[in-house]
């Protein structure tokens, strides 16, 4: 009982503020007889940390001295950090998938824009993929991921460079400003 009472970490109940031990004799690693100030049985060391300082009285007694802690409840602080953490895991992978849509997107039309002889039809495959990343974009805002206005600047980028690309081959033409009137 000695050797576990010396270990840096044992639980003494809360009303319980102080507990000496009290040593005639003291050699540099183990107590040859400790006394306790009140009686305790084992059984009530579990529910603190117990902080032990030895004091010396004379020359050949010593005591130790334990205060009692209660052990520390989870803060809402912790709390926070897990759950940020765990915000910030989802928000990365969505933000990344959104990224990856709108580059797949912007490649394949730079693609299309560079082919002298393209033809209208090779336009549905990036129409299928900008309605994906339309898609993934509006989740992500749905969530909470993106803001709404971030949202239609992403969405309104993708369709500017598909018409920009159709406007390059001729298949789209835009109309003429309308004159103002007087």
């Amino acid at each position: 009982m000695a050797t576990s009472l010396l270990s840096p970490c044992l639980g003494l109940p809360p009303k319980l503020k102080n507990l000496s031990l009290n040593s005639t004799t003291c050699s540099t690693s183990t107590f040859s007889s400790l006394s306790f100030s009140s009686s305790l049985s084992h059984s009530i060391f579990n529910k603190g940390c117990l902080s032990m300082r030895t004091t010396q009285r004379s020359i050949h007694n010593f005591s130790i001295v334990c205060e009692s802690t209660p052990k520390k409840k989870a803060d809402s602080a912790e709390k926070r950090t897990r759950q940020a953490e765990k915000r910030r895991v989802y928000n990365k992978a969505r933000k990344s998938e959104v990224k990856t849509r709108m580059k797949k997107v912007l490649e394949a039309l730079d693609d299309l824009k560079k082919k002298p002889e393209a033809q209208f039809e090779e336009v549905l495959p990036i129409e299928k993929l900008i309605a994906e990343a339309y898609s993934v974009i509006d989740k992500a805002i749905k969530v909470g991921t993106l803001h709404r206005n971030t949202g239609a600047r992403r969405k309104s980028r993708l369709a500017r460079r598909k018409k920009a690309v159709e406007i390059h081959h001729g298949w789209y033409t835009p109309a003429p400003a309308a004159a103002t009137a007087s």
